[in-house]
């Protein structure tokens, strides 16, 4: 059988370090965008979560490093710490499989900047970091602007918006006006695809299934509620449901505290993801999350943003998704690898708008329910006096 990887241009060390990942076929986003890449192109990616994204640019650019001399540099900027993070371990592991020699530093901030700066003396070939501790690094000239190469944007429907651009158009300005542009995103509104053109010249845009499909596998579920009773019907919900591994999101930071105690206090063993938190303690919750030593993580959209973890049984929407884009995205971390999932959203009378939205623009039904006597039933039942 002929090797794919490498028929898209790629040596055969990387092919066999994917092996050892378990991945011996690119996905389509890989094939897509791996030849634009070597090629040196700017482009503008939109591909569903789970695609193989990071895969997608990391893999030519691991190439481009090889055969270039070590004044090649590639920056890697994301909205989160996690999603730097998780970023950096598959450079560790790629470099290690593939026998490379190619090493990253992970720029971040809440993080000592003396620390950082020591790990940028030793002159790693990619940085991947948050954009207010890189740019602050590089107009302290610590970061070479001058040496990189190629930029990647991920996640940049988030760092092309308004809280973000400014900082983000900062670090362009440093760099040279030949640096390749690769900007990824599982979603692009069109105001995002505007903004996104205009930073990145002549590039070429890849839609990989710009058709919007939620998988079959994941059942749709709703539960009406006031919203001051949202933390005691996901309490009483999980007790009756007792999930593997389950994300929660909700969008205000004292709110995902208080959830976190309530639940501990019930005896429910949960973590939560804070932008403000420490490094350290951020991470240790999403290991004993992928570890099975907590079953719940609790977190906003945006600290969750790119973190993957395997086996996720159910997601609990607490505070409700403002599009159809982002509910896909947050439900798409179930029902993952032929594994069924389910999706849960507590909504008030008023919120009921915003599945009747979901279900519209996403074509899902997603099944109104309510709790009796400690099981779960149709909401139609209970409110015909069926039961």
């Amino acid at each position: 059988m002929s090797n794919l990887f490498c028929e898209l241009g790629l040596n055969q060390l990387l092919s066999d370090a994917l092996l050892k990942q378990n991945i011996s076929t690119p996905s389509d986003v890989q094939n897509a965008v791996i030849p634009e890449v070597l090629l040196n192109k700017n482009i503008i990616v939109q591909a569903e979560t789970g695609t193989g994204k990071t895969l997608a640019y990391l893999l030519p650019l691991f190439e481009v490093i090889k055969l270039k001399e070590n004044n090649m540099l590639v920056l890697i900027v994301t909205p989160t710490h996690e999603l730097a993070m998780q970023i950096h371990g598959q450079i560790d592991l790629l470099s290690k499989n593939a026998d490379a020699n190619i090493t990253s530093a992970s720029i971040i901030g809440i993080v000592n900047i003396d620390r950082q700066v020591e790990k940028l003396k030793q002159k790693p070939q990619i940085i991947v970091g948050t954009t207010g501790r890189v740019l602050e690094l590089i107009q302290k000239r610590k970061i070479p602007a001058h040496l990189i190469k190629t930029l990647v944007i991920d996640e940049s429907d988030k760092l092309l918006e308004k809280n973000n651009i400014i900082t983000i158009k900062s670090i362009i300005k440093s760099l040279s006006n030949d640096t390749q542009i690769l900007m990824f995103s599982a979603s692009m509104p069109a105001v995002t695809l505007k903004i996104a053109k205009e930073i990145a010249k002549d590039s070429k845009t890849i839609f990989v299934n710009k058709e919007t499909k939620v998988p079959t596998s994941i059942e749709h579920l709703c539960f009406i509620c006031e919203e001051r009773d949202k933390l005691e019907t996901l309490r009483k919900l999980i007790g009756i449901i007792k999930p593997s591994r389950a994300f929660v999101f909700i969008n205000k930071n004292n709110e995902i505290e208080l959830a976190n105690q309530k639940l501990n206090y019930h005896g429910i063993k949960s973590e939560f993801i804070l932008s403000l938190n420490s490094k350290i303690k951020r991470q240790k919750a999403l290991e004993d999350f992928k570890k099975g030593n907590t079953s719940i993580l609790i977190s906003s959209d945006l600290t969750a943003r790119g973190l993957h973890v395997d086996n996720v049984s159910h997601i609990f929407n607490i505070s409700m998704p403002e599009n159809s884009n982002e509910y896909l995205h947050r439900v798409g971390r179930t029902g993952r690898n032929g594994e069924l999932g389910v999706a849960i959203s507590l909504v008030t009378e008023n919120e009921l708008l915003l599945i009747k939205m979901y279900e519209k623009e996403l074509k899902i039904k997603i099944n109104v329910k309510c709790m009796l006597n400690g099981n779960i039933i149709d909401y139609k039942l209970k409110s015909k006096g069926k039961v």
